[in-house]
């Protein structure tokens, strides 16, 4: 596994850089922003991970991130930053990170993160889900709707599949973060509704296909 570390704190880079490189990980750190998303719009398939700090020199980690997801750059990014009230937490995710996390924070606790992000269930056979005019392939991560290519990140494509493989069942917000996330927030309980709230954007649904259940969750129709 190949991970891009993006910090412009050198101290915290390198710590970084050594203690994933014991973990086993081949780690390549990057310190502004404008290079990091240069090197990954070139050079898309050669990390697995992106650690992405928010407060960078030449253009901000909010930037950056959104401008990879929208050219479809699916790696799964984990948002580092000193920024850590809700609207912040927001921001990070509407703008395509699969998860946040506020510094100071364990090495641990970093680890434990990653692990998660880059688990992905093995299959020997492509499962196909449809819904409507939405089909998912779950084993190449590939989504369309009506017959264009939808570019979701991890947690979006998670909490998408989750609900495609429960046609017709109210799915509970509880539901969706145990199976789509793996550290519980008290303090930012609406990551859920961020998430739902981007798949509708990008699926241009106006709550007709993944329907609201006030006080309760989200149920998609098949």
């Amino acid at each position: 596994m190949k991970i891009l570390v993006v910090e412009d704190n050198k101290k915290l880079a390198e710590n970084l850089k050594q203690g994933l490189t014991q973990e086993g990980y081949a780690v390549d750190v990057i310190e502004d922003g404008i290079s990091a998303e240069r090197r990954i719009l070139i050079n898309r398939d050669e990390y697995d991970l992106i650690i992405l700090d928010r407060l960078l020199p030449g253009k901000d980690g909010v930037s950056v991130c959104n401008n990879w997801r929208e050219n479809s750059v699916v790696i799964p990014i984990l948002m580092l930053t000193a920024l850590d009230t809700i609207d912040d937490k927001v921001v990070g995710l509407e703008a395509g990170a699969d998860d946040y996390l506020a510094k100071p924070f364990a090495f641990k606790e970093l680890l434990a993160r990653i692990h998660a992000l880059l688990r992905r269930p093995k299959q020997t056979s492509p499962i196909v889900l449809a819904s409507g005019n939405i089909n998912m392939n779950t084993t190449n991560r590939t989504v369309t709707y009506k017959n264009k290519t939808i570019s979701l990140t991890l947690k979006e494509f998670m909490v998408l599949e989750y609900l495609m493989r429960n046609p017709g069942k109210v799915i509970t917000r509880d539901e969706l973060y145990s199976h789509a996330w793996d550290f519980a927030d008290s303090s930012f309980s609406n990551t859920v509704d961020v998430h739902i709230k981007n798949l509708r954007r990008k699926i241009n649904d106006n709550a007709k296909i993944i329907q609201t259940i006030r006080g309760v969750g989200y149920k998609m129709e098949n």
